[in-house]
């Protein structure tokens, strides 16, 4: 599987991990800012809703577990970033609808 095909694959596994507090996964609220796969490396820039929130680790945790399970995947690194500042503009379409938040 190419690089291209596993940060696909990655996205789309990451689904799977919900953000504790609000319920939804990661990928659709937007909390992936980046998904990059060398050689079956894996590279994750994740964020959380606000810098404080108390469940950073349980989301981090899970999004590199996940990470490292998906066939093809040898290591994950995830790393949290806060710049640019999550906003709810970052959320799927869906999720938007989910928490009724205006497009």
């Amino acid at each position: 599987m190419s690089d291209t095909e596993l940060e696909a694959t990655l996205t789309e596994a990451l689904k799977e991990v919900l953000d504790p507090e609000l319920g939804y996964n990661v990928v659709d609220l937007g909390l992936i800012y980046g998904i990059e796969v060398h050689s079956g490396q894996a590279r994750i820039a994740l964020t959380t809703t606000t810098r404080g929130c108390p469940a950073t680790d349980y989301i981090r945790e899970g999004v590199e577990s996940c990470a490292a399970s998906v066939g093809g995947i040898s290591a994950a690194e995830v790393v949290m970033t806060w710049e640019p500042p999550w906003t709810p503009d970052r959320m799927s379409a869906e999720a938007k609808t989910h928490f009724g938040v205006a497009a």
